[in-house]
């Protein structure tokens, strides 16, 4: 069975650790396996949180949007 991080809740900010350039996203709804992100780069993708760990973000490492 897969680890599936129990921080992951709506309004963790979060990183694709694959995809760096879809910068911090903020986690907008989590069911079973499957989280959707809002990333500042990449818009609204939904993925199977068993596949990727996304790695979490503090929020004042978060970028500003600037």
């Amino acid at each position: 069975m897969a680890f599936i991080d129990p921080f992951l809740e709506p309004g963790a900010l979060v990183r694709h650790p694959d995809r760096p350039d879809w910068g911090v996203g903020q986690v907008q709804s989590c069911v079973g396996k499957r989280v959707t992100v809002d990333f500042e780069h990449a818009g609204k993708q939904a993925l199977d949180a068993s596949a990727v760990r996304l790695d979490i973000v503090d929020h004042e490492d978060g970028e500003s949007g600037s």
